[in-house]
């Protein structure tokens, strides 16, 4: 208890002195304009084009329009130019013109020469000298994933939990507290992280990943769902001219020592657990055409779980148990494709995109009575998991003569198998049981989506439309041993189908002091259950809507080192397919989740006003926030009466908030050395509520109204010593927070790497949760219990690393 205090002190000392470098690099903009006669309004070939800056009016960049008139310069930082036409026979024209953040392309519209020289005319354009760091687009904030030391050659999952904003909990990934995530890859959802879930990412490598961007304010471009935001994983892909690539290999070993011994009776804990991955990414770019291919292989052996818990029923009785689960995954994914472009104006990508996982679980959980004198039960089983995932995409893009005015056509189709395996051994005082059961499942996405940008004067205007089909067979088999517990009618099929046209308008309008983005998307959804009518509880069910989800983002300069902004949405969360799937998942024999049919869609209107300050080598930036929340999605675990089995069952739990504030701080402070700290506080209210789960039979359940401050703070710092090599800290503390019918206690964890440069290649060596304090304490109030558990999972790993750049 003392070194955990100590490390306490050490963490708030640390909070105050000193915290990385999260953002990209600075904004490149692209101007376009068109030189015509003033008189008659033809085009002027050959017009001499010069943007100048500064009181010298020192020249920057120079171009000549073409045949049509047209010009374009390319990679213009933000500020404030001169931009000069001039032509032999005409007036020379100056504007002054004011580059911004929000749009990659301006049009500057016509600039009109004359021969009269009392027509001179300056014209303001728009943008800011500001360099940004957060947000510079309003809407993204981006983190180079090889930038993040201590977690080279670890898991995405793993890379986001040293992220400002990002927290991890249970598997899964939270923004401001909040798990209501929508994770695309490329841009675009995929089985992978899964649509509308967020499956699959402590499995994709990061040895994968060029950049991972974060949006907490979607716009109406995207998607309704997920009202928590955004999260885009982008995979690493080159354009040089030329064969050109990488190659990568990391290693490691996890769970070096045993936190807490098992219980007697059961198989040892993995210790020692090995991680191997390798990775590939080639880039062939010839002419008009550019080849790519990305593949990685993970392999890794994890204590996923390893809780010990005490459950306390209303009538005295006091049940002791530990869940214990060794696992091994593999994980092969290859992607590639070829990007195509006959001319100027037009290209074409084709990408696909393969994945196979495998998972094998061998769990044991004993039951003892609260002296642990006698054990009740053992139950043993094996989970064998293999998915399969295949994505096929075609792109086309039409650039009009104007730069930065696209139309775009893109179609995507995802094919994933979900083919799971369980067996179990249930060991009791008077028999041995073994059961099993199958399941099967398909699921088939196609996707459509038209996109059409438009530049404007003053920023850029947005349109399209998206179709959706989805359907999901699935197919359940049980297979009963002797007294088994498992419901035996609870098998069979059902399928799941879901139709989602959208519609959207988006525009962006940015002057010197200020920034507007205002969108609208309309969006229709059709989702249908179809359940096999033998089922025992459940019956086919399903919904639909047709509503707008509208974004405003609005921000005023009030300088260039100061800036306020505020934001207002509208989102949705749609209960993904295992939300609602039918049949139940053991887990342990005596806790069962199951899906709910009648489950509905939760709406979040959200708001949010920042602050930005900037100064030498460094910003602060803060920010507060509140989301309202109408049928709150959550599981909720009940207690049939003569049963000590808890059925865990997702409901619609009426009305919740979360309101709070984020502070994040990012400095330079020697050449040598630069931090980012950064800190989230916030309230999670949960109104009273009442529901009643159906399964196994109609059992009901209140809850009066919860609310607790909770928030967690992290601190990223980097060092940059001599001979080429980075060094980072991460530090992450999480605060008591609430969960569905109960609470979880605060978490720390620090992380360590080091990285070095060797020519064309470099080798780092890190640690995950170095003083290994990481572990997931809770306490849980049902109908009938009480239940406070521990997990010491494996948190710690150490990995060394070497990667080759040709």
């Amino acid at each position: 208890m003392k070194n955990y205090i100590r490390i306490l002190r050490l963490f708030c000392l640390a909070l105050f002195l000193c915290p990385d470098d999260a953002e990209g690099q600075e904004k490149l903009i692209t101007l376009s304009g068109q030189v015509r006669d003033a008189k008659n309004g033809n085009t002027l070939p050959f017009g001499n084009v010069q943007l100048k800056k500064g009181n010298d009016a020192k020249f920057i960049f120079g171009t000549l329009s073409n045949e049509q008139g047209r010009f374009t310069l390319k990679d213009v930082p933000t500020g404030e130019y001169t931009l000069e036409v001039s032509m032999m026979g005409y007036q020379r024209l100056s504007k002054t013109i004011n580059v911004g953040l929000l749009s990659q392309f301006l049009d500057l519209g016509n600039f009109d020469l004359t021969e009269d020289p009392q027509t001179l005319q300056t014209v303001e354009i728009k943008g800011t000298a500001t360099s940004e760091g957060v947000s510079a687009k309003m809407d993204k904030k981006t983190y180079d994933i090889s930038k993040n030391t201590s977690q080279l050659g670890g898991s995405v999952l793993q890379v986001m939990q040293n992220l400002p904003g990002v927290t991890i909990q249970d598997g899964r990934v939270q923004l401001r507290g909040n798990d209501k995530v929508a994770v695309l890859i490329d841009g675009k959802q995929n089985a992978i992280t899964g649509f509308g879930s967020q499956t699959g990412l402590d499995n994709i490598p990061s040895s994968a990943i060029e950049r991972i961007e974060i949006i907490a304010n979607p716009s109406s471009r995207f998607d309704a769902n997920g009202n928590a935001g955004i999260i885009n994983i982008i995979y690493k892909k080159d354009s040089q001219e030329g064969l050109n690539g990488k190659v990568g290999l990391s290693s490691g070993l996890g769970a070096l020592w045993v936190r807490k011994e098992n219980l007697p009776g059961i198989s040892p804990q993995y210790q020692a657990t090995p991680k191997l991955n390798p990775s590939l990414s080639l880039n062939y770019k010839k002419n008009k055409t550019n080849t790519f291919l990305q593949a990685d292989y993970l392999y890794t052996q994890t204590l996923n779980k390893n809780e010990f818990s005490e459950r306390i029923f209303d009538n005295g009785t006091i049940l002791n148990q530990q869940v214990k689960r060794n696992r091994t995954t593999t994980f092969a994914t290859v992607k590639t494709g070829v990007d195509y472009n006959p001319d100027e104006h037009n290209s074409l990508t084709l990408s696909a995109f393969f994945n196979r996982e495998k998972i094998i679980d061998f769990g044991d959980i004993p039951y003892y009575n609260s002296d642990f004198s006698v054990r009740n039960r053992l139950w043993q089983f094996v989970e064998d998991e293999v998915k399969y995932t295949t994505t096929g995409s075609a792109t086309y893009l039409h650039k009009f003569a104007q730069p930065g005015h696209t139309l775009t056509t893109g179609f995507n189709y995802t094919w994933h198998r979900e083919d799971e395996k369980y067996n179990f051994t249930n060991i009791l005082p008077a028999f041995t049981g073994e059961d099993a059961f199958k399941l099967l499942s398909d699921e088939h996405v196609s996707d459509l989506n038209v996109d059409y940008v438009k530049p404007l004067k003053h920023g850029r205007l947005e349109a399209g439309l998206k179709y959706r089909y989805r359907n999901i067979p699935t197919n359940m088999q049980f297979f009963a041993g002797l007294n088994s517990p498992i419901d035996v009618n609870a098998g069979g099929w059902a399928d799941y189908s879901e139709h989602i046209p959208a519609v959207y308008g988006n525009y962006i309008y940015e002057t010197p002091k200020i920034e507007l983005e205002a969108g609208l998307r309309m969006e229709y959804a059709n989702i249908y259950y179809d359940v096999n009518p033998e089922h025992n509880t459940y019956t086919s069910d399903g919904y639909d809507y047709f509503r707008p989800f509208p974004n405003f983002r609005f921000a005023y300069k009030i300088n260039p080192e100061n800036r306020i902004t505020f934001f207002y949405n509208q989102r949705v969360d749609r209960p993904n397919e295992v939300d609602i799937r039918i049949f139940p998942k053991y887990d342990e024999p005596e806790l069962l989740k199951v899906g709910n049919p009648t489950l509905r869609p939760q709406f979040t209107t959200s708001l949010e006003l920042g602050y930005k300050h900037n100064w030498h080598k460094g910003y602060l930036h803060g920010s507060a926030f509140h989301k309202i929340i109408s049928g709150t999605i959550t599981r909720i675990a009940t207690q049939v009466p003569g049963n000590t089995i808890l059925y865990n069952i997702f409901q619609n739990a009426g009305k919740s908030y979360n309101s709070g504030g984020e502070l994040l701080w990012q400095q330079q402070l020697k050449p040598w050395f630069s931090f980012n700290l950064s800190g989230t506080v916030y309230q999670h209210t949960i109104d009273a509520f009442s529901i009643e789960n159906r399964y196994p039979v109609p059992t009901l359940y209140s809850m009066n109204k919860e609310s607790l401050i909770s928030g967690n703070a992290k601190l990223n710092a980097q060092f940059k010593l001599k001979g080429n090599t980075d060094i980072q800290l991460s530090m992450a503390w999480l605060a008591p927070d609430i969960i569905p019918q109960g609470k979880i206690g605060s978490r720390f964890s620090a992380d360590f790497g080091i990285k070095k440069q060797l020519g064309k290649g470099e080798v780092f060596l890190n640690g995950n949760d170095i003083f290994n304090t990481l572990k997931i304490k809770k306490e849980i109030t049902g109908n009938g219990f009480k239940l406070n558990s521990t997990d010491y999972y494996e948190t710690q790993v150490f990995r060394i690393g070497y990667n080759y750049k040709f």
